[in-house]
């Protein structure tokens, strides 16, 4: 069976979702982005299975279970206070874990300690320098540590498939962990009060994508 292509009927679902939620940040209809807003995951989500086709491979599996976890910190997200917060930080968390495994597991193979350990050194140096520069302080210092290294390791994952293979999947999921670095780092940057006119839109747009991007490569790789 001929694999279908990414941009489906439930793609375009989740590109009317998508626009509806922007529109919402844009003219500031809170109601219109926050009702919108559980839909995308899981619409991004069903257009990846769709367009794996009759791949059935476990990358698509966990695909989806990220994208699952994206849909749960979406809908936390959504409502104020610190528990929320902390509830939808996890979720994402997981999913980056997801992610991991989705792509660590061929970019990092065959690393050794010599690797490692420089990797990890300048990665918690550049969360440091990240968490001091946002002002992060009190209950959420530490996972916020963790966090932030967790997005480190999913960007590091996608520059090792670049170097590696130098393929077109693997520049497209970069280019999702870089802006999915972004849109978080805006996140939090915003709760740590530095807000700015438009914070809002840029974080879901810059998300949206970089969700969308993961996505993409992810079936990309599982089709090779």
């Amino acid at each position: 069976m001929k694999a279908a292509k990414f941009w489906t009927v439930p793609g375009l679902f989740f590109l009317i979702a998508a626009t509806l939620n922007l529109v919402g940040r844009f003219v500031g209809n809170a109601v219109l982005a926050s009702a919108v807003k559980p839909l995308l995951m899981p619409l991004l989500a069903i257009t990846a299975i769709c367009a794996a086709g009759d791949i059935n491979k476990k990358e698509i599996r966990i695909l989806v279970l990220a994208l699952i976890l994206g849909c749960i910190g979406d809908v936390f997200l959504i409502y104020d206070g610190f528990l929320m917060f902390v509830f939808g930080m996890v979720a994402f968390l997981a999913g980056h874990i997801c992610y991991m495994c989705l792509f660590g597991g061929k970019s990092w193979k065959g690393f050794t300690a010599k690797t490692w350990i420089p990797a990890i050194i300048v990665m918690a140096a550049i969360v440091a320098v990240l968490i001091m520069l946002i002002g992060v302080k009190g209950a959420l210092l530490v996972p916020m540590c963790v966090y932030g290294f967790a997005l480190m390791l999913l960007m590091f994952s996608g520059l090792c498939g670049v170097i590696r293979e130098r393929t077109a999947p693997w520049w497209i999921i970069l280019a999702g962990t870089v802006l999915f670095t972004f849109s978080d780092a805006l996140i939090a940057i915003g709760t740590f009060g530095g807000d700015f006119a438009g914070r809002e839109f840029v974080v879901m747009l810059t998300y949206i994508a970089a969700q969308t991007l993961l996505a993409i490569g992810a079936v990309r790789l599982a089709r090779n």
